[in-house]
């Protein structure tokens, strides 16, 4: 059975957002797992419902060599208060796997906190669902260890919106805050906590 990989859009009243650096990353899974060298652009091959045309939706994208599926799901809002940190210095989620058992099992381990945050060989990678990234009371820095480097950080990287280096669970009291950045969250709508919200 194929690998099946996943690239998931925001879809705001009918527009598709970000998706220049969806289509980067797209097209480099192609490349780098499939071996497939001719460019796609995505917005050739995605329709809008007309049930998608109003209000905010996750646009999925099941693909292999080929999109196999698209789907557009209606976003529901996810309340973070408090996260988790477990440690996993074997997995492996350098691009976006359709397969993340590994991610539930992790996730599993949250107890009474909201999300986790996943600690690989000593350094801070993701939360379940997103790039973390970190307040220092003049600048945002986002961990340079990242599981899978998302479509939102690298835009806000891009952007100089946000810096990038080495973070342990040892820096984070070098911080104030934690916010959480995906496809459906930026900088103006996304998680933020105390940087006392993480626990061991």
């Amino acid at each position: 059975m194929s690998i099946k990989l996943l690239e998931t859009i925001k879809c705001q009243d009918g527009k598709l957002l970000n998706i220049k650096w969806h289509n980067l990353r797209f097209n480099h899974a192609r490349q780098e797992y499939f071996g497939l060298q001719t460019k796609m652009n995505l917005v050739n091959f995605i329709k809008v419902p007309s049930g998608a045309k109003k209000g905010l939706f996750r646009c999925r994208i099941t693909y292999s060599k080929a999109i196999d599926k698209l789907e557009f799901i209606p976003h529901e809002h996810k309340t973070i208060n408090r996260l988790k940190l477990v440690e996993d210095n074997q997995i492996d989620y350098h691009f976006k796997y359709a397969d993340r058992n590994r991610l539930n099992e992790l996730y599993d381990k949250r107890g009474e906190c909201d999300d986790i945050l996943i600690v690989k060989n000593g350094c801070i990678t993701d939360s379940f669902t997103a790039n973390p990234i970190f307040f220092d009371g003049v600048y945002w820095w986002s961990p340079d260890t990242p599981l899978l480097p998302g479509t939102q950080r690298a835009r806000l990287i891009a952007e100089h919106k946000i810096s990038v280096c080495r973070i342990t669970p040892n820096d984070l009291s070098k911080y104030e805050k934690i916010g959480l950045i995906n496809a459906m969250w930026d900088m103006e709508n996304m998680p933020v906590m105390e940087v006392t919200a993480i626990q061991n």
